[in-house]
């Protein structure tokens, strides 16, 4: 410990004396040094991800205040079965959804899939938003609370329902590569023949790679740590490209998971990607200004 200490210290003083050397040339501003005309600021990092979305999970991004975001996110069939029903494309579900930003840390959203016929919602909040400079915060830090009814011929009532909780954290590193962890808690009311406990959960790691200026690497995946029937339960693992166009944000993405709400796609993942279960499909953003931005913010 104390050489690391002595190493610490000696990289420190080298670095002010590089730094004094390399100023010694320039004029001296004594305003400057006595702070008279700094003003503290903050660099807040941003674009981590180009969506509030890597591909089924949420991401450490935030919709602006007043800003709708709608989402179209398209899964078609297995590829497995090669040209019999054109690698999946004769067979297609879908959710549609509305996410608005109330403020600049906080959005809710609701959605409509027709897999189950099951609608959801969410709530979206940012603690700690990533930034440089005064009082520098080397993470974001976020949580998403939601539930989701789901119509089914075996349960009725508050028996469709199910609820999730998330914390989010993630950084990003540089303008290429952003990384976040998502522990993810997941509550069924009613599981009936679903081979799930009622309780699972899991932790979320989501990453993205720029490869140039409009396009980028996006991995999303949710391994299972508890509540799951061992060799039925298989790890949601969604591959994809998002391509930065305009307005909007358009994806595509292989994925193993059909469900595309939190419940479906963590509780009821049983395809392979080894066995060829997966399939293509595509995840569009369209973001509008639906109120002006105001001073001030959470």
């Amino acid at each position: 410990m104390r050489k690391i200490i002595s190493s610490i210290f000696l990289l420190l003083t080298f670095s002010i004396i590089s730094n004094a050397q390399t100023d010694s040339t320039k004029d001296v501003d004594i305003d400057a040094m006595l702070g008279g005309d700094q003003v503290p600021t903050k660099v807040f990092a941003n674009n981590a991800f180009k969506s509030s979305r890597v591909v089924m999970g949420q991401s450490i991004e935030m919709l602006g205040a007043g800003v709708l975001d709608t989402r179209i996110l398209h899964r078609f069939g297995v590829i497995k079965n090669g040209p019999a029903d054109l690698f999946g494309l004769d067979y297609a579900s879908m959710r549609i959804g509305l996410d608005y930003g109330i403020a600049k840390n906080l959005s809710i959203g609701i959605g409509r899939s027709t897999l189950d016929k099951e609608i959801d919602g969410f709530v979206k909040y940012r603690f700690a938003h990533q930034h440089s400079g005064v009082k520098a915060i080397p993470v974001s830090l976020l949580y998403v609370g939601g539930m989701a009814s789901r119509k089914t011929t075996t349960s009725v009532g508050t028996d469709r329902l199910s609820y999730y909780h998330q914390l989010i954290v993630g950084r990003k590193f540089s303008n290429y590569f952003s990384l976040q962890l998502s522990p993810t808690f997941v509550h069924q009311n009613y599981i009936g023949t679903l081979f799930t406990a009622n309780d699972i959960v899991s932790i979320g790691i989501g990453t993205r790679y720029k490869l140039t200026q409009r396009m980028a690497l996006v991995v999303d995946a949710f391994p299972l740590v508890y509540g799951t029937t061992s060799g039925k339960n298989i790890m949601p693992l969604s591959i994809g490209i998002d391509l930065e166009t305009g307005g909007h944000v358009f994806q595509l993405h292989f994925s193993n998971a059909r469900g595309m709400n939190e419940r479906a796609y963590i509780a009821e993942t049983t395809q392979r990607w080894d066995k060829a279960q997966f399939q293509f499909g595509f995840n569009l953003s369209r973001v509008f200004t639906i109120k002006e931005n105001t001073k001030g913010s959470w």
